[in-house]
């Protein structure tokens, strides 16, 4: 590894960004669903902020932070345990490195850096992971993030896997100001 960034993504940099996604899927099957528009993909309603990783000078990882929905399975498990209502989540999500690039950090660089955007300031943050990528999974615990349960991320024509649902700890989540 040698010149490495990571910084907000811009418009500018969808159509790379997309082109690392599509290399993903074909690696990793990630995301499950496909990505038959990753631009759209990467740009979904309720879309907070999203970070890049730069390794000179080409887009090999991707972050997002977004809004919570209450049919989310992370976000409903966590309200479901917690005191917390859907203002005070954000959630984390495609997340992604290019099989190229792994094995420098990449993935704990971008998750970094989501818990210490603005958007996630005093707010719990969730996420979930399919239980094939055991990859992020290991990042994700190596992290600190705590399991608060599995749920069955349903995607097709009535396919369905397993999905692992995190919290990052409070005390790993930036104080309001």
């Amino acid at each position: 590894m040698t010149d490495l960034s990571i910084r907000p993504r811009t418009d500018a940099d969808l159509e790379a960004a997309g082109a690392a996604l599509v290399d993903v899927y074909a690696t990793d099957g990630y995301p499950v669903e496909g990505v038959a528009d990753p631009v759209a993909w990467l740009t979904p309603a309720g879309l907070l902020s999203s970070w890049i990783a730069v390794l000179d000078d080409e887009i090999v990882g991707h972050v997002a932070i977004g809004a919570p929905k209450p049919d989310d399975d992370a976000v409903r498990l966590w309200l479901e345990q917690s005191d917390d209502t859907l203002d005070d989540v954000v959630v984390i999500g495609r997340l992604f490195v290019k099989s190229s690039a792994r094995r420098h950090g990449i993935g704990e660089k971008l998750a970094r850096a989501v818990v210490g955007d603005d958007a996630v300031r005093g707010k719990r943050i969730v996420l979930d992971v399919m239980d094939k990528d055991k990859d992020a999974i290991r990042l994700y615990e190596r992290l600190g993030l705590k399991k608060i349960g599995v749920a069955t991320h349903s995607f097709g024509e009535g396919q369905s896997i397993t999905a692992y649902c995190y919290v990052v700890p409070e005390e790993l989540t930036p104080a309001a100001e």
